[in-house]
């Protein structure tokens, strides 16, 4: 990889009339009367010179390729010797933050300069408040507004829209802070509601432990997941359901994926959030829940009982398929219905099972999966893949990080392999799915895939609330954005298809079956 050298490119020294950072006693000095006001406008200030500073520094990822950021935090601190007392300090306080970011390519990233200078001034700003704050400890923020700003820098950091729906997120917080003293929960969702974003809340104490609890392995409730209505649906009321689990309250009353909940408890879900339905869906073992669905044409009306539903996330059968003499083919088959954090290790399992009975192929069934932990989903594409690039991370700007494998961690990258999706098949699934389809490694059976192109963290706030953050978008290897559209499969299945792994294991063995099309095994690639 090219790296950057005092020869590669042209440094010009900011000029002598460049805004410094003498205004320290200034900041000071206002810090007192107003100092969320402060902060605000010394981010502000950052905001309008960094520019400056990065077209004087004259780097810019399209011209010069990547680049050690050592080599340029250095540089800076040479251009600017009145600071130099300072960068050594800075440089060792914030030397782990600067290896963070990471280099760029040619094609996608803007002046990446911008974003060292940042963490420079950063630090200088700091410094001076933090001395401003250390004199006057009695004018400390109040709690409430602590919090806010907690969640207000959460957001600035990670969130995928820099440009913020299209409103300054310096002013709104200095605006915000001028109606003191606020409800702070109310207060934060009433800015994340500015971002028109569904997927970005704010998560109370209790539905934040809730999240983790679901992704650790069980949740109480009737087993459904939910999405909001697309196109594809034909109605923009209600909420669909993505997928029912197996065995699970929902699942034996006869809910399936593309159903819509028109009413949940007598109360419409026509402009309920996706968030608030499935915390009403939730609720103590034992508590009845009533649902309004509708399947198709017919209206249902339901009465659940909510259960502790265990997410076993994989189910595996070995299917024998008749075939003449000793030719039978031996296929594993693998239903994955989320990704929880026992998902990839229990891939692993069911892998070295079927292998042990001698398989011939997998199968990989996905649908009615909605996803669940990124890094799950990473972890089991690189069990299938010898190499390959498995997903593109990208936000406003392009492409920002790229998860690839080298194989280290294959561990069945050579058997045939058929991947099952349909609408359920949404998220963590989608990115599996399009990672093997892209890396051919799998061949597509089933319908285009629910179509959720964006990432979502989760981050703890200091009073034990949460909020779920939008931070990224994806593209597949092929660079397909698949936000609302989908993954597109290779060939269809047929509508009665089985989804489970004893009624699989019985249409293969059945000549007659669907499964048998036009004399020939459905999986015969």
């Amino acid at each position: 990889m090219e790296l950057l050298t005092a020869s590669s490119a042209t440094f010009s020294p900011l000029p002598s009339n460049f805004p410094s950072f003498t205004f320290k006693a200034t900041i000071s000095k206002s810090w007192k009367s107003h100092p969320g006001i402060v902060e605000a406008r010394l981010q502000g200030f950052l905001l309008r010179t960094r520019t400056t500073i990065s077209k004087r520094l004259g780097i810019c990822c399209n011209s010069v390729g990547p680049f050690k950021e050592e080599f340029l935090f250095q540089h800076f601190c040479q251009l600017n010797k009145g600071f130099s007392s300072q960068c050594g300090l800075i440089s060792i306080r914030y030397r782990s933050s600067l290896l963070k970011v990471r280099s760029c390519s040619d094609r996608i990233r803007q002046c990446v300069s911008v974003l060292f200078v940042q963490l420079v001034f950063t630090a200088m700003l700091v410094t001076s408040t933090t001395i401003a704050l250390s004199e006057t400890p009695s004018l400390a923020l109040s709690e409430e507004n602590r919090l806010f700003l907690e969640a207000w820098r959460t957001i600035d950091r990670a969130y995928v829209d820099k440009t913020f729906n299209g409103q300054s997120w310096f002013r709104y917080r200095e605006n915000a802070l001028r109606n003191e003293p606020m409800n702070t929960h109310l207060a934060i969702r009433k800015m994340l509601a500015t971002l028109d974003d569904p997927f970005t809340r704010f998560l109370e104490p209790e539905k934040f432990n809730s999240l983790r609890s679901g992704t650790q392995g069980a949740l109480t409730g009737v087993g459904l997941s939910i999405g909001y209505p697309t196109a594809s649906d034909g109605s923009s009321a209600g909420l669909v359901v993505i997928s029912s689990m197996p065995g699970g309250p929902a699942n034996r009353a006869g809910i399936l994926s593309g159903d819509v909940i028109l009413a949940i408890d007598d109360t419409s879900t026509e402009s309920m959030g996706i968030y608030d339905a499935a915390e009403r869906l939730q609720g103590p073992e034992g508590s009845p829940v009533e649902l309004t669905v509708r399947s198709g044409a017919e209206i249902r009306h339901l009465a659940l009982t909510r259960e502790k539903v265990s997410l076993n996330p994989v189910k595996s059968r070995l299917c024998v398929v008749p075939g003449p003499g000793k030719s039978s083919p031996r296929i594993g088959y693998i239903k994955l219905t989320s990704f929880n954090q026992n998902a990839s290790g229990a891939v692993r399992e069911a892998i070295d099972t079927l292998r042990s009975n001698s398989v011939n192929a997998f199968v990989l069934d996905l649908r009615d999966n909605s996803g669940g932990l990124f890094p799950e989903g990473i972890e089991i594409a690189k069990i299938w893949l010898d190499k390959g690039v498995i997903v593109y991370i990208c936000d406003s700007r392009g492409v920002r990080d790229i998860y690839d494998t080298d194989g280290t961690d294959a561990l069945a990258a050579s058997e045939p392999l058929a991947v099952l999706v349909n609408k359920g098949t949404a998220s963590a699934s989608e990115i599996l799915a399009g990672a093997l389809k892209d890396n051919k490694r799998a061949v597509l059976f089933g319908e285009p895939t629910y179509g959720k192109g964006k990432i979502q963290s989760v981050f703890q706030l200091s009073d034990g609330s949460g909020l779920a953050v939008t931070v990224a978008r994806y593209e597949t290897p092929a660079h397909t954005d698949i936000d609302k559209v989908g993954v597109i499969p290779d060939h269809p299945l047929p509508k009665t298809f089985p989804k489970d792994e004893d009624g699989f294991c019985g249409c293969l063995q059945d000549s007659a079956s669907t499964c048998n099309m036009n004399g020939g095994q459905l999986f015969a690639r």
